[in-house]
């Protein structure tokens, strides 16, 4: 089997030792070269065939930004990872790298020593890399749901519209994201609750991008805060997003309790949380992202008779979440996620905006 061949791009020699000292510890990945800006990796990119290119947004001579869409354009089979400081200012440049198609980001490490720097970029990183150049994914074919795609979109139709809309997403879903909300009517009126797995810094302008885009208000969810129709909730970086009926009202809820599936916030408690309040009106949709995480949500979320669209395998950059979905037989629908927001409209009564 052929490593997995990263470009690393960072113009800090620190930062770019970190990096490939760790991307080395993993059999699988190799090293295909290290360049201190855009112009010099793009040299490199035209020599040598690269799978992945780690990306750091602030460099001379061609910074990331500048640099992405150079990539993605001569070389469109190579997946862009990009590596930010956690500051204000880099979070903004990766929400905008993200939207315009960088496949991922990690924040470089803050550690007080070069062991622990490697340990916190090992644990995100590798499987990062593997999961974006199609390695170590399983190869068996996906158990789809055996009833035919006209069947399930009847027995949608058929179900009591939902109340509340859940989303989970990792790898791939802030433009995944802002693909489906810009697609839903602008005076869509079903709330919309998203966990998507990113830093806490990254969150904030992540939430400003999708109310642009969708074009309907969209913020990061605060704690104990009554929810309120045609709004847009995004689960903050760091922290668990759950619902909570409160007497007549259904309030927010936020917390640190221990991360699933390694992550905080995971897609599990908000599934959940969303079918103890609302039962069976509940729609939740999983979205592209690598791991298995909001599997057990989607288990309790069908088994309380809600319904369940899995983005489809050709449209997302990692089908880890959405395929296990599938595999488990769990989707109503699977479609390609330029479908996804009409199914949401038919499935809530919604009007379809042409």
């Amino acid at each position: 089997m052929r490593a997995i061949q990263v470009l690393v791009v960072d113009d800090s020699a620190v930062v770019r030792g970190l990096l490939v000292r760790t991307l080395e510890t993993d059999p699988q990945i190799a090293i295909a070269g290290t360049a201190m800006h855009g112009e010099a990796a793009l040299r490199i990119l035209r020599a040598k065939p690269v799978d992945v290119v780690m990306l750091d947004v602030e460099m001379p001579v061609m910074d990331g930004l500048t640099a992405l869409p150079q990539i993605l354009r001569e070389f469109p089979h190579a997946r862009v990872i990009m590596v930010s400081a956690l500051t204000s200012e880099g979070a903004e440049t990766t929400v905008r790298a993200l939207a315009l198609g960088a496949a991922g980001c990690i924040a470089k490490p803050v550690a007080h020593s070069v062991h622990e720097g490697i340990d916190q970029l090992a644990r995100e990183l590798l499987p990062l890399v593997k999961a974006l150049a199609g390695a170590g994914g399983s190869t068996a074919a996906p158990a789809v749901n055996r009833l035919p795609a006209a069947t399930r979109a009847s027995r949608m139709r058929a179900t009591i519209p939902p109340e509340v809309i859940v989303v989970g997403s990792s790898t791939g879903g802030p433009n995944a994201l802002s693909k489906l909300l810009s697609d839903l009517p602008a005076n869509f009126q079903v709330p919309i609750f998203i966990a998507q797995h990113m830093p806490p810094t990254f969150t904030p302008m992540l939430a400003r991008h999708l109310e642009k885009d969708g074009r309907r208000p969209c913020r990061e969810a605060v704690h104990g805060e009554a929810i309120g129709r045609a709004q847009t909730y995004l689960a903050p970086g760091d922290f668990h997003l759950q619902l909570e009926r409160t007497g007549r009202q259904v309030i927010t809820v936020l917390n640190q309790d221990p991360a699933e599936h390694f992550c905080r916030p995971s897609v599990n408690p908000l599934f959940r949380s969303a079918v103890s309040c609302y039962g069976n009106r509940v729609l939740g949709v999983m979205l592209t992202g690598m791991g298995d995480d909001g599997i057990e949500g989607t288990r309790q979320l069908v088994a309380s008779g809600g319904q369940m669209i899995a983005q489809d395998e050709a449209s997302s950059v990692v089908w880890g979440m959405p395929g296990a979905v599938v595999r488990e037989g769990l989707a109503d629908l699977v479609l390609p996620l330029s479908q996804i927001a009409d199914a949401i409209c038919q499935a809530t009564g919604a009007y379809v905006s042409k």
